[in-house]
């Protein structure tokens, strides 16, 4: 038993039920038993009041893809310094990627992360498990054994599968078990030894490019195999125009396919990496400032489902190198709410759309409680002021890594407490 918690005065913010409206939450044992829109809530005994102040109250946001160092590279990220990134940007669950050492791949070391991070984590740690064993695309894992273990999804994290023939056997195999396959669409051969956009500026810096066709051939493969499977099908992340084409007739023909989009790849363009700026790298590239407007406007009609930090911690030793030689990846737990409010401020997106994205629909894609502000519902609940600003500061990051795509940028809003299962697990301290 714990102590019951009162949350007042709050601008309760729900994209599940639709709810914007002052009011209040109860929550007791970890859950929410009452919530009150311009009434007053019974006040049990002993209970902790927090007053919010006008302050927006929404669901704990949910982040779809992040990497962790431990088990294997523990100076990167562990599971207690991720936890504490997350809950500091809002994040109250994330699904953590299989691309650790050893691989996630065996329902032991599913079992080994759950109990691990129930210890050291203040965020809710799910882990994902490897599609293939040791993420080398050529033998399936045993899904089943790995759903029972406690695997949420099943992802290759920052692989992408480029056998035909073994990917719809992993789709057919993974639709027996009703698990999500979340797949990273990238056509290495395509590829080649492109490092960034294909286009100008590509051109200007002297560097290999990436084409749009990276992206787009493969997630038509997968979106094809998909339908013919039934599998709970996700693309990972786009970053270009021609893939909201690709998945907005897909979608009209199959309930079960979804998306996502990286923050980085919804905030930034090709520009923002200027003279061969490393912690700009990432997977996918930063696209054209076309790709990324064409982006926002597949959240605002629904062809993208969900927005993720695609957090990947890297030390200054592979990042500081010449930028084709350096490793992709960029920590974003602590600026992912920050970085989308900015779509709100510039009325470009509204905060329901925003907070959807981030919340109920991850929830829903994964098959999980949170997400929502209900009866019953776990709480995991955020208290956000909109119009808190604030500078992205290396030296304060909670991260062990500092390789952010945000340093220096100003940001209005940020969050200034967290709670996980009714426990307040962060406050914000100016």
């Amino acid at each position: 038993m714990t102590r019951p918690v009162l949350i007042e005065n709050a601008r309760i913010v729900d994209p599940a039920s639709g709810t914007d409206h002052p009011g209040a939450v109860l929550i007791e044992n970890g859950v929410i038993t009452d919530i009150a829109l311009n009434g007053p809530v019974g006040v049990p005994d002993g209970a902790e009041v927090i007053n919010a102040n006008g302050q927006v109250l929404a669901p704990g946001l949910i982040d779809m893809r992040v990497f962790v160092g431990e088990p294997g590279k523990e100076y990167r990220e562990t599971l207690a310094s991720a936890g504490k990134a997350a809950v500091a940007g809002g994040v109250t669950s994330f699904v953590m990627m299989p691309d650790t050492t050893p691989v996630v791949d065996d329902s032991a070391i599913v079992d080994f992360l759950i109990r691990r991070a129930e210890a050291q984590s203040l965020a809710r740690v799910l882990p994902s498990a490897a599609i293939t064993r040791g993420l080398q695309g050529k033998e399936i894992t045993e899904f089943g054994l790995l759903k029972e273990a406690g695997a949420v999804c099943l992802t290759d994290g920052a692989n992408s599968i480029q056998s035909n023939s073994l990917l719809r056997s992993a789709m057919s195999y993974a639709a027996n078990y009703d698990m999500p396959f979340v797949h990273h669409v990238f056509d290495a051969d395509l590829a080649g030894e492109g490092v960034m956009n294909s286009g100008l500026f590509a051109t200007v810096l002297g560097l290999k490019g990436l084409s749009r066709e990276v992206e787009t051939v493969p997630l038509a493969r997968d979106l094809q195999l998909a339908l013919a499977t039934g599998v709970r099908y996700h693309a990972a992340q786009i970053s270009t125009e021609n893939s909201l084409t690709l998945l907005k007739f897909a979608k009209s023909r199959n309930s079960k396919a979804t998306a996502g989009v990286s923050i980085n790849n919804l905030c930034l363009n090709e520009n923002d990496i200027g003279r061969y700026r490393t912690y700009f790298k990432v997977s996918p590239p930063l696209r054209s400032e076309d790709d990324r407007r064409a982006l926002i406007e597949g959240l605002r009609s629904g062809v993208i489902d969900t927005i993720h930090s695609d957090h990947d911690p890297q030390d200054s030793e592979v990042k500081r190198r010449p930028f084709a030689e350096a490793s992709n990846g960029a920590i974003g737990l602590e600026t992912l709410l920050a970085a989308a409010l900015r779509f709100v401020h510039s009325d470009d997106l509204d905060l329901h759309t925003v907070l959807k994205a981030m919340t109920i629909r991850p929830a829903q894609i994964l098959g999980l409680e949170s997400g929502r502000i209900a009866k019953g519902a776990p709480a995991d609940l955020i208290l956000i002021d909109l119009d808190y600003p604030w500078q992205v500061q290396e030296s304060a990051l909670v991260s062990k890594s500092r390789n952010t795509a945000f340093e220096g940028a100003r940001m209005t809003g940020k969050v200034m407490r967290t709670l996980v299962g009714g426990k307040t697990v962060f406050t914000h301290q100016d």
